[in-house]
């Protein structure tokens, strides 16, 4: 039952000479109330063109997009707003953000006029008491977000925020703080994580622009032991990923692609299943491997 309705129904049993006592009231309110978690889902975002390009990786985000229920708002942890101190976007109309540089003209045309929704915000900011939130009017949503969004829900009409990865905290205090967030997924906001399990651009081969599927030994050594680690919910090894040796080393050299996974998994609950989507390497040092949990 939606809110609306449930208003309207107190509203017209009187009027019908209907005495509810306290029992019938509480059957309403847990109907209203028992709505199915939203999926919360890690996505490998690669490069910016996946936003203008049609390949397996965007088809599928296309896919995803069209079977997942609609939801009420979107909250995204992308690799690329890094800040000192944890924020949330607080504005109307966030801004599509270019961060980037060496692309078509085609891309930095796009733009992604979500609308956002400041008590969200608000209400986000409640729900963390491990810091304090702090409310940002500069950001904005940037290609981490959009360039996943645009396909998921072209129409772009759907209220988006974005949450920052604070820089200076190590994974534990990722994994956390997104413990705190699971509340949100009961009020239909879908909760996403963009970044990339591998992700070394120093090391990227680009002769193998259009190899499909082609990595590094290491690369697909610590792209392996995470999906292991991640079905198997050791999340205190995905946690401690700097501790499992070169591979992984090789493949995280900076922290920030990996984080937004910790944000799903946080969020994992023990009826969650796993889907693996999008499972490919790319250019040797990455990987497009994406992770979604639904009940």
């Amino acid at each position: 039952m939606n809110r609306r309705r449930f208003i309207k129904t107190l509203g017209l049993l009187p009027l019908a000479g209907y005495a509810m006592n306290l029992n019938d009231l509480k059957k309403i309110s847990d109907n209203f109330s028992a709505s199915p978690l939203m999926p919360i889902i890690f996505f490998g975002h690669g490069s910016p063109m996946n936003a203008i390009e049609q390949n397996e990786f965007s088809r599928k985000w296309q896919e995803i997009g069209k079977k997942l229920p609609k939801p009420s708002a979107i909250l995204s942890i992308s690799a690329h707003w890094e800040t000192k101190g944890t924020m949330i976007t607080y504005l109307d109309k966030p801004k599509t953000i270019h961060d980037f540089g060496g692309f078509p003209q085609a891309l930095f045309d796009v733009q992604y006029p979500a609308p956002s929704n400041k008590e969200l915000a608000l209400e986000t900011q409640k729900l963390i008491t491990s810091t304090s939130l702090i409310l940002d009017e500069q950001w904005g949503l940037d290609h981490g977000t959009w360039s996943i969004l645009k396909h998921l829900y072209p129409l772009a009409d759907i209220p988006v925020l974005q949450l920052s990865i604070d820089y200076t905290k190590n994974p534990q205090y990722h994994y956390e703080l997104a413990k705190q967030l699971s509340a949100l997924r009961k009020k239909g906001v879908l909760i996403i994580g963009s970044g990339n399990v591998v992700h070394n651009l120093g090391m990227v081969d680009w002769s193998k622009l259009h190899t499909p599927n082609y990595g590094f030994n290491w690369a697909i050594e610590a792209n392996t032991k995470v999906k292991d680690f991640v079905s198997k919910q050791q999340h205190q090894d995905l946690i401690n990923y700097s501790k499992h040796g070169k591979a992984f080393q090789l493949a995280i050299p900076s922290s920030e692609h990996y984080i937004p996974l910790l944000y799903i998994l946080g969020l994992q609950n023990e009826k969650d299943k796993l889907t693996v989507f999008n499972d490919q390497a790319v250019m040797g040092s990455l990987t497009m491997t994406s992770f979604m949990f639904e009940n």
